[in-house]
């Protein structure tokens, strides 16, 4: 006798399922059955994945759903009636079964979500072909009206399912867990049940886990999910119980006294046929214009391009398209070009910023000449082999850039041309890494968060937690002596990897040609019913043929389209920032001096300090940069450099080798070199090439090995020695192995240099929309208008009447503060006071603000927000604003029930009368350093002066300004004094505290390092907003000069 289980919950159960699907398919053969059912709650998240691994194992894979039932119509969604949803298990049996698992799992969650995902039975009517049910655990309906002792209702629900689903297809399920109440009585009343309606047993097990002593981890994943510890009385749990997965011989021991209930797992296997179809493209229908193949329209629109692209039409470039459309031909992708230039020419077309590439789709000459990328492949050696590979056929991957505040009109254009059915946006899942799980774990388990965090802290980064015990001394060393980390690190172990959450993929997006319910199921993300995202992430995506594409939303691409906007607007000029001269003189001063906060790629500190010794003046220097300030290939930088200005000669092992490598100064730094060194030295095809890449991208040995071995014969027989081929090998692999994509490197450069241009030429513009772009970041603004300061670009504090939304640029080298940047002013409160300003000029005094900005938004808290921070200065002071605050809400609530009424408008909203009504308390002015605290809570920098000012002659006497200390200082003592703005406490690994200290004086700012001894006798000075002076010994580790304090004093 054999026995399958079909019901089975993997780690896509998020809430209680523990399995991975891996680690299932693998116990299902340990145990020495050769088909399993998969049957979530809810989701179809695994399936694509529990497919294939299921039939590469020679498992026959049963796709299904364990689904929630509305206890009402899908519709109803009233609290204490509605919230409790029956299970019921459905299974495919076929095409039409799996489709309809699909409709049914998406409109459970579009349609039905009240807490759990719902369908109900109408829609299980409209969606019962092709599909198995079984009655599920004691959640089912059937179940439900068993323990309520309503066997009549039980009786009326099993005919109604039967005749639902049809009588073959309908199972009453039977489930040995006898520590469960009630289970035992289900059971036999379901045995009853079968018997008088003659509706089959079958016989399962809840699986939530694989072992038996997984049990304590699935808890542990129970409690990690719902925030809950584990000793915390009342919370949701499922000990006591053995849900692992059951060895066949043990379900048959079980259930021997009802041995079909057995046969019928067997039975129900045998009607399941279902065969997903994997690796066959399926383009979207795009329609191109009449007696015209997609073929010959790309032909066409390429012989476009080419008129507008070049002046001279060269046999280089004549060869170089017909070769790429005859690779595109051969392999049936011309509407999938067709597609992508759509709708980045619509975008282009409609004042969307579109990056100039991304990835290795550059290397195309027919994407440059169709305005998908804006990078000439020709002119920059990028290889079209590097993108599209004729002899391995595959779907190209053309990823984009979108200015990140319009990416969302591109997807609506996508979603409008092909229809809502056929595209959606793609789910990802985040799961849990190594310190993730060891602090989740030591949390659930009522450990000290700074043991957990300490321990965590021991694992590297991108190590998986065994090998980290085995490669860390230090977590080695705590796993074998201390019980606690013991306890920990083992249960992480086993929840490393689980699936936590779903949320939306940040680029990608499916477009297809059948409808998406035909082809994957879709759901809103937690707490956005405005996306539909699918169910499939974007592996599964790709496994099923389907077009996926990935629109990156860049933030960089909003700053350059607000800059140009702004530029137009104060300079009347228009920028083409794709046609930008690429030897700007301006431009490379401004990189050679490390001038490059907010521009793209080159503003890190150490990226800075590598721009300043280059000193590039070519665009080669700025790819080669951006390829090389990595981990791995940053090694090399220095070397770079000085091959550049000629401090160390550059040698080369071939003469072929320098027309290669001369860019790059005979440093190796792209894997499009390493193909360009196999074609030419080795007689490599430039596809032969593309695998050498990705073998030594991968260091597999066995491919090392073998292509090592081809290209040694290839030089070899090209005439070089053998000695000489073995040493360019040696030389190129470490380089290669850590060699960037050139195509990638070139666009991301490109949008590097068109926002240091910009910086170059329109600085005060530039900013203003740098700054824009961050203001939801209070600590990134203050960095960006010290910026400015340097920059000579002055400041303005934010006025009721001259302020925009945004920053704004007032003059050449003046810029306001916009409204939206200050804390706690929301958008709607900010867009009805500068709609109502265009509408009717200025605010001429409080009252006349508060009877015309009518929105229920303007509360106390943004009232005083926007007092505080000085946007109402030019209309009183702000004392008096604050501490008559509750007469001020009053009247404005007053004038809003006048207005309502229709009593102010006899008298127009700035009459005398309207303003005879509000009479302010005579109090104080507020005082110079409350004003500057103000703003700095609100705005995040000092604006109107700085409080250390009034201390000018004290410091000048006793400290150094913090901008005068240099790297040369790097251990000598210095005395600084400033004011304290923010502090991050730590717990070292022996358990004491330690300070990291930010500072500032009236114009630059430090970190200072409080270590344990010093912090124990200083411990009560450190506080925000305290005026200190310090005495330290100057650090520049990590290249950031710090300052590690010896002593403290309070200025007072």
């Amino acid at each position: 006798m054999r026995f399958t289980h079909l019901h089975v919950h993997s780690h896509y159960s998020l809430l209680d399922g523990l399995p991975k699907i891996n680690d299932l398919i693998s116990r299902v053969k340990d145990l020495g059955m050769d088909s399993v059912a998969l049957t979530d709650h809810g989701v179809m998240y695994g399936v694509v994945e529990f497919y294939k691994k299921a039939v590469k194992e020679g498992v026959k894979p049963i796709i299904g759903n364990e689904m929630y039932l509305a206890p009402r119509t899908r519709f109803d969604k009233e609290a204490r009636i509605d919230q409790k949803a029956f299970h019921l298990l459905l299974l495919a049996k076929n095409k039409a079964g799996y489709e309809n698992l699909i409709k049914l799992t998406t409109k459970a969650h579009l349609e039905g979500f009240y807490y759990k995902p719902r369908i109900d039975k109408e829609l299980l009517r409209e969606h019962a072909d092709g599909l198995i049910g079984l009655t599920a655990c004691l959640s089912g309906e059937i179940p439900r009206a068993i323990i309520a002792g309503n066997i009549e209702k039980a009786e009326e629900l099993a005919a109604e399912y039967r005749e639902i689903l049809g009588p073959e297809n309908f199972y009453l399920e039977v489930q040995h867990h006898p520590n469960l109440e009630y289970q035992e009585k289900v059971n036999q009343a379901l045995i009853k049940l079968g018997k008088k309606l003659k509706i089959s047993l079958v016989a399962t097990h809840d699986v939530h886990y694989l072992n038996p002593d997984d049990a304590d981890a699935q808890d542990i994943l129970m409690a990690v999910q719902t925030g809950a510890k584990t000793d915390d009385e009342g919370r949701l749990t499922m000990t006591g119980e053995n849900f692992s997965l059951q060895p066949p011989e043990q379900m048959i021991k079980w259930f021997s006294e009802i041995p079909e209930a057995i046969e019928n797992t067997q039975k129900i296997v045998e009607q399941c046929n279902f065969q997903l179809k994997l690796g066959e493209i399926q383009l979207p229908h795009l329609k191109v214009p009449t007696g015209k193949t997609p073929e010959e329209y790309l032909k066409e629109l390429c012989q476009r391009g080419l008129a507008q692209r070049y002046e001279n039409i060269t046999k280089e470039i004549s060869d170089r398209l017909k070769y790429e459309l005859g690779v595109i031909g051969k392999t049936g992708f011309a509407s999938y070009f067709l597609i992508v230039q759509d709708f980045v020419n619509w975008s282009k077309n409609s004042g969307v910023i579109v990056g100039p590439g991304r990835g290795s789709a550059a290397g195309s000459l027919v994407s440059y000449l169709l305005n998908i990328t804006d990078i000439d492949p020709l002119r920059y050696d990028l290889l079209f082999e590097r993108f599209l590979n004729p002899e391995r056929i595959s779907m190209p991957d053309i990823d984009l850039d979108f200015a990140d505040a319009r990416r969302d009109e591109v997807i609506a254009y996508i979603r409008e041309k092909y229809g809502e059915d056929h595209v959606a946006q793609i789910i990802t899942f985040g799961t849990m890494a190594a310190r993730a799980a060891i602090r989740d774990v030591g949390r659930v388990l009522n450990y000290p968060y700074t043991f957990c965090d300490q321990l965590a802290k021991m694992i590297p980064f991108g190590l998986t937690l065994q090998k980290a015990i085995d490669e860390s001394a230090e977590l080695g060393h705590a796993y074998k002596t201390d019980n606690g980390a013991r306890k920990i690190i083992n249960m992480a172990i086993k929840l490393e990897g689980v699936v936590r959450h779903a949320s939306t993929h940040a680029c990608g997006l499916v477009i297809t040609r059948q409808t998406l319910d035909e082809l994957t199921p879709r759901q809103h993300p937690a707490g956005d019913e405005k996306t539909i995202v699918t169910q499939y992430e974007m592996h599964s995506i790709e496994d099923l043929g389907l077009l996926k594409m990935d629109l990156l939303g860049l933030k960089n691409l909003t700053i350059i389209e607000n800059a140009l906007k702004i530029i137009k607007n104060t300079c009347n000029e228009t920028i083409d920032i794709s046609r930008l001269p690429l030897d700007d003189k301006p431009t490379y001063e401004l990189l050679q001096e490390g001038k490059t906060t907010g521009v793209f790629q080159l503003e890190s500190g150490g990226m800075k300090r590598n721009l300043k010794e280059l000193k590039p003046t070519q665009f080669e220097d700025i790819i080669a940069m951006v390829a090389l300030y990595r981990p791995g290939p940053i090694e090399f930088i220095p070397e770079f450099i000085a091959r550049k200005h000629g401090l160390k000669e550059i040698e080369y092992l071939h003469p072929k080798l320098e027309t290669i490598l001369k860019n790059t100064y005979g440093i190796c730094v792209y894997q499009e070199q390493l193909m360009a060194i196999a074609k030419e030295l080795a007689g490599f095809t430039l596809t032969e090439a593309d695998i050498l890449r990705k073998a030594v991208g991968k260091k597999i040995k066995k491919l090392l090995d073998e292509q090592r071995g081809k290209m040694m014969n290839g030089m070899i027989r090209n005439g070089i020695s053998e000695e000489i081929a073995s040493k360019i090998w040696q030389w190129a692999e470490p380089f290669a192995s850590y060699g960037f994509n050139r195509s990638h490197a070139a666009c991301y450069a490109m949008v590097g240099y068109q926002t240091a241009y910009l910086k170059a030429h329109f600085p005060t513009e530039f900013m203003s929309a740098l700054m824009t772009s961050e203001e939801n970041d209070i600590e990134r603004v203050s960095f960006l208008v010290d910026e400015c300061q340097t920059m000579g670009v002055q400041i303005l504090p934010p006025n009721i009447n001259e302020s925009l939304a945004n920053f704004t640029v007032i003059e050449t080298n003046q810029i306001r503060f916009g409204l939206r940047a200050i804390k706690n002013v929301g958008d709607n409160v900010v867009k009805t006071i500068i709609n109502e300003k265009k509408a009717n000029g200025p605010y001429k005094s409080i009252s006349d603000f508060l009877e015309r900005v009518q929105t229920k938004d303007l509360n106390k808290k943004s009232l005083e927000s926007l007092v505080k921070s000085g946007a109402f200065d030019a209309l009183g002071e702000r004392n008096e604003f604050l501490l008559n605050m509750e007469t001020l809400l009053s009247y404005a609530k007053e004038t809003q029930k006048n207005k309502s009424n229709g009593q102010i408008s006899l008298f127009g909203s700035n009459s005398k009368v309207a303003n005879h009504q509000l009479k302010l308390a005579e109090v104080p002015p507020a005082t110079k350093k409350e004003k500057l605290f103000w703003e700095r809570e609100l705005l995040g920098l000092y604006i109107s002066g700085h409080p250390m000012r009034e201390y000018k002659e004290l410091l000048e006497k006793n400290s150094l300004p913090i901008g005068k200390i240099t790297k040369q200082m790097a251990g000598k003592q210095v005395k600084v004094g400033g004011i304290i703005n923010k502090i991050r406490k730590i717990v070292t690994r022996t358990g004491r505290p330690m300070l990291f200290v930010q500072i500032e004086d009236s114009q630059s700012k430090t970190e200072v390092i409080v270590f344990p001894n010093v912090l124990d006798k200083t411990a009560t000075i450190w506080q925000e907003d305290k005026m200190v002076l310090i005495t330290g010994k100057v650090s520049d580790r990590d290249e950031e000069i710090k300052i590690i304090c010896d002593s403290v004093k309070e200025i007072t």
